[in-house]
């Protein structure tokens, strides 16, 4: 990391955590290291310590609270955040993001996730940002400028190599150290020399035959003595397993608290001799000078004094929706193309159930309750002209029970083991999570022994509804007055303790009823406590599904009411079950019976224009079936808004594709996430992503970087050094846009000459940026190439090594879509 200069104020924070460390006792810094409860660390006021509070991101903050009755601005997905290719604009979400953590009361965010997409079928792939480590620095340098920005601290995460969810907790990741360099670490190690980040999330799985929590090598050698970092490394949650172990291989901080292999244990290592002091004090100096940096130690100025201007949360969730959209389709009809759409040219046929009920993030630690949400059928309707919007369901993606949200008004009451009343709290959605300290007012987890969800429940259907539960312990679910269920849920065989701690989605009963007819609901939930529990939690939730159709009855609806219409869109997503932590997917395939809808509609509509409204690449085999196919990501609350922006052309689709998307699974070059006898190697080396796909030499469906707009774009001149590249582009369309310029990088091989030559991938992203033009207007960019696009990580040397030679300079629109070249011959040069 390059040197930066010491400020006055830097001198005053490192004598105030030198002053409050000199007051500690042993107990007191081996306390301070664990977390007293889910989100924090303790407080210590006998040297004006605040309590450090940290709570999940990233695309909204949660708070301490896991609930909706505290709701947060929910901005699209990561995968979505990347599609912009807008470091600025990453750094106004982060922004946002650290207005929303002071209002919560929130000194830390722990995010953002910038593992890379190794797999497409990572199961939290929608919470990473890109299968390229530059783009993936770039844009989570510039997130992490944005919420520091705000006087709000960041850990970066999972370190490292983190890239998929099956066996995490135990998974050893075997790397080679060059892809381990220049793929894996090359996100963190640009976000640590940009951003200086102030904390560094330390990942479950092992790498290499340790742990991440106990990594001496990568965590003391590679993180802090080679990039310099001098933040604080905080485990996972659940992730340290051994006191020594973890102090030596460089954790500061174990989560959650207070049962943590920290606290007592540690100050007992360190009388037994186990570890030495100055360990325990290295580690309270870098935690104290996180609560500097946030304002939470006297005497030590913060960071931030004067936090940026406000930022308008829905606006931006609005805007970021709309510049992450990735048109990968958009074939001409009569001469004019699909998108965007003329509402003057008659009637919009809507479908999918999802453009009803959308889904706008992804689940498991990422999910945040925002306090609305704009779906797609909302979005349209206020922006089209009365009359002009139908909706048909089409097809579900899911017949799965899901969270009890719409139509419920429900209540939380918590009782003692004889009955009376500890406190209340809402439940909107449906679902109970409280963790630690996330108890109503007046409720410990001593005394707690039943939760009630009370209230009403008013279908938006007539028919049979079906009701579930999710959680471990006594039920009993009352509808209408009747009982419906009583009985017992004992905890299964999980191997994840959060996924024993959510539970499985059970169905428990059914009942008739009538659309618009409230009735009361009850389910009352005898609590289970599992002895010895590292967390002291309730998670429950009730769970509905609406009445069952018939598919080729929806199906068939929908197809009529796309058969006059002058367009039609059909909105197709994943569920919860299918992209959520905890899990890697199966399949590509879409659920249910979406993709007959697709074809259904487009077999009576030449105008169909298909929305994927997922968080990662699924399979579209009917693409080439449909005049339009736009990419929405999880687009957040306003996503809505958002595609009613772009559809009607209120403003054009700025995405570009941060990650390849295959045609098939079995195109992939690489998706295996499933260890065999506890290890996953990464045979596959340097080459993932585009890189593994053109070595392969498979055509996805759409490639890295592919992206269109409503404008068109020549690529007029380039002119290149090995230090920077400039490009003319010209808008030759009829509106004004927005272009992505990228840069890549390809060495030009002569493989008779040197067959000693280490292998690279044929080309690899070096830069980008981004223009904007008026119709006819020609603009130029300069995009700077770093020394890094040209060295290799020696093996043997241990050390970044210059490759000398012949590079092509590639001005593209995607991967392979290359449209200038210039020769350059690099020489070694001084840092």
């Amino acid at each position: 990391m390059a040197d930066e200069p010491t400020t006055r104020a830097d001198h005053a924070r490192d004598a105030a955590v030198a002053a409050a460390l000199g007051k500690l006792d042993l107990d007191a810094k081996a306390r301070l290291l664990a977390g007293q409860d889910m989100w924090s660390l303790p407080a210590l006021p006998e040297i004006g310590l605040a309590s450090l509070v940290m709570s999940d991101g990233p695309i909204g903050v949660r708070g301490v609270r896991w609930t909706a009755d505290d709701p947060s601005v929910a901005l699209p997905s990561p995968t979505a955040l990347a599609a912009s290719w807008d470091p600025e604009l990453a750094r106004r979400a982060g922004r946002l993001l650290a207005q929303e953590a002071r209002r919560k009361g929130v000194h830390v965010l722990l995010a953002p996730t910038v593992n890379l997409h190794r797999s497409p079928l990572g199961g939290r792939h929608f919470e990473a940002y890109s299968e390229d480590p530059y783009l993936t620095g770039e844009i989570g340098t510039g997130y992490v400028l944005g919420v520091q920005d705000g006087g709000v601290g960041t850990t970066v995460k999972h370190f490292v190599a983190n890239d998929a969810e099956t066996d995490r907790f135990t998974v050893d990741n075997l790397v080679a150290p060059r892809p381990l360099r220049e793929l894996y670490l090359a996100p963190f190690e640009a976000i640590v020399a940009g951003a200086r980040p102030w904390g560094i999330m330390a990942a479950y799985n092992q790498v290499n035959g340790s742990t991440m929590t106990e990594h001496r090598y990568l965590q003391n050698d590679v993180l802090r003595g080679e990039w310099g970092f001098d933040g604080y490394i905080v485990s996972d949650w659940l992730a340290a397993r051994s006191t020594v172990g973890a102090l030596l291989g460089g954790l500061d901080v174990a989560m959650p608290g207070p049962r943590t292999v920290y606290g007592e244990a540690l100050a007992a290592a360190v009388r037994a001799g186990e570890v030495d002091r100055s360990a325990v004090d290295d580690a309270v100096r870098r935690v104290l000078l996180l609560a500097a940096r946030v304002g939470a130690l006297d005497g030590a100025p913060a960071a931030v004094t004067e936090p940026p201007a406000p930022v308008d949360g829905e606006a931006l969730a609005r805007e970021i929706a709309r510049r992450s959209f990735v048109l990968v389709r958009n074939e001409a009809r009569d001469g004019r193309p699909a998108l965007p759409l003329d509402p003057a040219n008659g009637t919009i046929a809507l479908s999918g159930a999802a453009a009803r009920d959308a889904r706008v993030l992804g689940g498991g630690s990422a999910t945040v309750f925002p306090d609305h949400i704009v779906p797609p059928l909302d979005g349209l309707t206020a922006a089209l002209p009365p009359g002009r919007l139908t909706y048909a369901i089409g097809a579900d993606p899911s017949d799965e029970l899901a969270d009890a949200d719409q139509g419920f008004e429900l209540t939380a009451v918590c009782r003692d083991a004889e009955g009376r009343i500890l406190g209340t709290a809402s439940v909107p959605g449906g679902r109970l999570q409280w963790a630690g300290s996330d108890l109503p007012d007046g409720v410990t987890h001593d005394t707690l022994h039943s939760v009630e969800l009370t209230g009403t429940f008013t279908p938006r259907e007539s028919g049979e509804h079906t009701f579930g539960t999710r959680g471990l312990g006594g039920f009993r679910l009352t509808v209408g007055g009747a009982v419906l269920f009583d009985g017992f849920q004992a905890p299964g065989p999980a191997a994840d303790p959060f996924e024993e701690f959510f539970g499985a989605p059970v169905e428990r009963a059914r009942a008739a009823l009538t659309e618009g007819e409230r009735v009361e609901v009850s389910l009352l939930h005898t609590v289970f406590k599992i002895p010895d529990a590292p967390i002291s939690a309730v998670a429950l939730s009730l769970l509905h599904l609406g009445p069952r159709h018939d598919p080729d009855e929806l199906i068939a609806e929908a197809v009529e009411a796309a058969r006059t219409a002058a367009a039609a869109v059909v909105v197709v997503a994943t569920t919860e079950s299918v992209e959520s932590e905890g899990f890697d997917r199966e399949n590509l395939r879409l659920p249910g019976r979406q993709d007959d809808l697709v074809r259904a509609v487009a077999a009576v509509n030449p105008n169909t224009v298909v929305v994927v409204n997922t968080g990662s690449p699924v399979e579209l085999p009917w693409r080439a079936e449909v005049a339009a196919v736009l990419l929405s990501w999880f687009p957040g609350q306003e996503g809505g808004g958002a595609l009613a922006d772009v559809l009607l052309g209120a403003a054009e689709p700025g995405g570009r594709l941060p990650t390849t998307w295959p045609a098939v699974l079995a195109d992939a070059p690489v998706s295996k996430t499933t260890p065999e006898n506890g290890e996953l190697p990464y045979t596959e080396g340097v080459f993932i992503g585009y890189r593994a796909w053109e070595r392969a030499g498979t055509t996805p469906a759409y490639p890295f970087g592919h992206g269109l707009g409503y404008t068109d774009w020549e690529y007029e001149t380039i002119a290149a050094t090995p230090s920077e590249a400039r490009v003319r582009v010209r808008n030759t369309g009829r509106r004004a846009g927005r272009e992505v310029v990228q840069i890549y990088l390809a060495p030009v091989v002569d493989a008779e000459a040197d067959p000693d030559r280490v292998e690279r991938p044929a080309r690899w992203l070096a830069g980008f940026a981004s223009v904007e033009a008026a119709p006819g207007e020609s603009v130029e960019v300069t995009v700077p190439l770093r020394r890094r696009a040209f060295e290799i990580w020696d093996e043997t040397a241990g050390s970044w090594s210059y490759v000398s030679g012949t590079y092509e300079v590639q001005a593209a629109r995607s991967v392979t879509d290359r449209r200038l070249t210039a020769l350059v011959e690099a020489a070694d040069r001084t840092p």
